[in-house]
């Protein structure tokens, strides 16, 4: 079977128009997700619960299945880091929400250190967040 130049030459122009007018894959880097605290503040007590949330800073989107392996909760915004307590983790509500229950000891500013790796990416996101103990 015998095409010709000109048959050949559109075909080849056809698959470069596809080519380009195909949408690009968007890969995140670990540094495209970050944690937010849902509430900033909580009231001092014992067993409150933080939540945070997961995000991909690009597409706003939440990040659920995340794995949280890291937590740390202490007044080192205050220069008390030796005024730390244990972190729990519980279930989130909702997809790309993280929970975490603790005692807030006194009133002052509690920093939350959290680690985590993202489903299919490479690294950890890691991330300090300031929470505020007030009556």
């Amino acid at each position: 079977m015998k095409t010709s130049t000109s048959t050949r030459a559109i075909a080849a122009a056809l698959i470069a128009l596809l080519l380009a007018a195909a949408p690009k894959l968007a890969f995140a880097a670990i540094t495209d997700y970050e944690f937010q605290l849902v509430e900033p503040t909580v009231q001092p007590g014992a067993d409150k619960i933080v939540t945070v949330r997961l995000v991909n800073t690009k597409t706003g989107t939440p990040v659920a299945d995340a794995v949280v392996f890291a937590s740390r909760l202490d007044m080192s915004p205050d220069g008390m880091q030796e005024m730390a307590t244990k972190v729990t983790a519980m279930p989130g509500t909702e997809p790309g929400t993280y929970r975490f229950k603790a005692t807030f000891g006194m009133a002052g500013r509690w920093q939350l250190s959290l680690g985590a790796k993202v489903q299919g990416e490479t690294g950890t996101v890691e991330s300090k967040l300031v929470i505020t103990a007030q009556k």
